[in-house]
């Protein structure tokens, strides 16, 4: 196997919530893609995971970016954007340059790198006749950014499991463990690594609610987590303010 190194940079969706190890941390989908990669490549196998949850585009870029590069993986994947979407200050005719324009420089080290066209998470929250059409101008654009420079990409958007809720975590945003192993099995396929096929099984898609009782849930939902969301915006808090990296490093990865 060509990839002795991995490095993850970006937001929540990179670090691993909501999918928590025993302790708490979150494990996600990355952590399950390096685990596998140190099995093809032995004990010298390096992996360090930049992301942080709630980190915009220009955070990633200016913070994690620089990181990554200074490690010379020889694999970077690449997942950013998706919370810039959610701000009433996203500016598509900057941000598709900007992407081009990192994309080109992860390339341009010598990595190989994987990017993401997401999974629709629109069809279940508020605010869809606004943000639908931002998160399918990112994901063309992710498209178009990946064949031009030669990405590796895993286009979450085309499959139509992710429209099965078990896949996602109560906040109705976040991949739930399932769907962060069914991500990781979708990222080895794209490298071309093999993996446990009981990633790719999905829980039964549960029957629909009665009217009331679906109604009872986005109250409760929107009590929980839409009304915390709202709050940190107004006051320009981030859930990661006080977070930092699980895995600032290239370090050796326990094997299965």
């Amino acid at each position: 196997m060509r990839w002795r190194s991995y490095v993850a940079v970006g937001d929540s969706f990179t670090e691993g919530m909501d999918d928590a190890y025993p302790d708490g941390s979150y494990r996600g989908w990355a952590d399950l893609v390096a685990t596998r990669l140190a099995v093809e490549a032995g004990p010298d196998f390096g992996y360090a995971n930049l992301a942080i949850r709630g980190r915009l585009f220009p955070n990633v870029v200016a913070e994690q970016v620089p990181s990554a590069l200074a490690m010379k993986p020889d694999l970077i994947s690449f997942a950013a954007g998706g919370n810039d979407v959610l701000r009433r200050t996203f500016d598509p005719d900057a941000f598709v340059p900007r992407f081009d324009s990192v994309v080109q420089r992860l390339r341009s080290g010598g990595s190989d790198v994987v990017l993401f066209r997401f999974a629709d998470v629109m069809s279940r929250l508020p605010g869809q006749r606004l943000m639908a059409p931002r998160v399918t101008l990112l994901n063309r654009v992710v498209g178009e950014v990946a064949e031009r420079h030669g990405a590796i990409l895993v286009d979450l958007y085309s499959d139509d499991t992710y429209l099965n809720p078990l896949l996602w975590s109560t906040d109705r945003i976040h991949l739930s463990a399932a769907g962060h192993r069914r991500v990781a099995a979708q990222v080895l396929t794209a490298l071309g690594v093999g993996c446990d096929e009981e990633w790719l099984l999905v829980p039964p898609h549960p029957a629909p609610s009665p009217w009331l009782a679906a109604r009872a849930a986005d109250l409760r939902w929107a009590g929980k987590h839409l009304a915390p969301w709202i709050r940190r915006r107004l006051t320009g808090r981030s859930s990661g303010d006080f977070v930092t990296a699980k895995r600032p490093v290239l370090g050796p990865v326990e094997r299965d």
